[in-house]
């Protein structure tokens, strides 16, 4: 199954689509949702994307709470700027 595609190149045997879902994410798109690759080594402590974003909140939550005091993240890791 040679293919062409649009610009008259072949689309190569080892990129099968035929069980593609076309338009999957197009509404997450559509909404403004942000699409995040995370490195493999990464993925492993993250399951899904609900325990991504609520380690990030609470990232955040630390962050400005540090902010907030003036002592900064980087003062408590002993990394300075």
């Amino acid at each position: 199954m040679n293919r062409k595609h649009k610009h008259g190149e072949e689309i190569l045997p080892e990129y099968d689509f035929s069980n593609g879902i076309r338009g999957k994410y197009s509404k997450q798109f559509a909404a403004g949702t942000n699409i995040i690759v995370l490195a493999p080594d990464v993925a492993k402590n993250f399951p899904d994307s609900d325990i991504v974003n609520e380690t990030l909140r609470a990232i955040a939550k630390i962050a400005q709470h540090c902010a907030g005091s003036g002592t900064g993240i980087a003062s408590d890791s002993g990394v300075s700027h």
